[in-house]
């Protein structure tokens, strides 16, 4: 059985000065990178890095040809290491990943990246129902405080309400100490 990473959006504007500034986005990314450093010495022909660019200017960040859009540094990837642009939460959704996947035989994957709340939980969440059994790097992923009515949600409980919720039924959930 073959294992792949997913690296999900670590790009520039989930950081300071970004035009999404996360919770702790710098912690994060770093424990991506200990992860991808894994791979890249375990199972270096399976990893993939995807980068949401913006279809609608309207969504604010991650616009076409712009610094904020870029893969962050922490977690480039190597010229063999396929990278996957996406347009929507989902890093499935009208990209060629799941075929790329296919391709080599990857039937389990490892997840790491930005917005826990939202394009981690798409991704993970159509991972499973395409099959693939995931492994979610809670460790590796960041998120942010959010707003209904006149509440507001910390950063953490997001995440970890995000996360316990895939815990399970859609994915092993565990830190990057425990992966490693």
């Amino acid at each position: 059985m073959s294992t792949a990473l997913i690296i999900v959006d670590i790009q520039n504007d989930y950081f300071p000065d970004g035009k999404m500034e996360l919770s702790n986005p710098e912690k994060a990314a770093a424990n991506a990178a200990k992860v991808l450093e894994w791979f890249r010495q375990n199972n270096k022909d399976n990893i993939f890095h995807v980068q949401h660019i913006a279809n609608d200017p309207g969504l604010g960040f991650f616009l076409p040809n712009t610094d904020g859009a870029e893969l962050n540094e922490t977690t480039l990837p190597l010229e063999h290491e396929s990278t996957i642009i996406k347009h929507a939460p989902n890093s499935f959704f009208q990209t060629e990943l799941e075929s790329k996947l296919r391709e080599k035989g990857v039937t389990k994957l490892v997840v790491a990246g930005m917005m826990t709340h939202m394009c981690i939980d798409a991704t993970v969440r159509n991972a499973v129902e395409l099959g693939f059994e995931t492994t979610l790097i809670e460790d590796a992923c960041a998120t942010k405080a959010l707003n209904y009515q006149d509440k507001t949600v910390p950063a953490e409980q997001v995440h970890y309400a995000f996360v316990s919720a895939l815990n399970g039924m859609y994915a092993n959930v565990i830190s990057t100490e425990d992966f490693i």
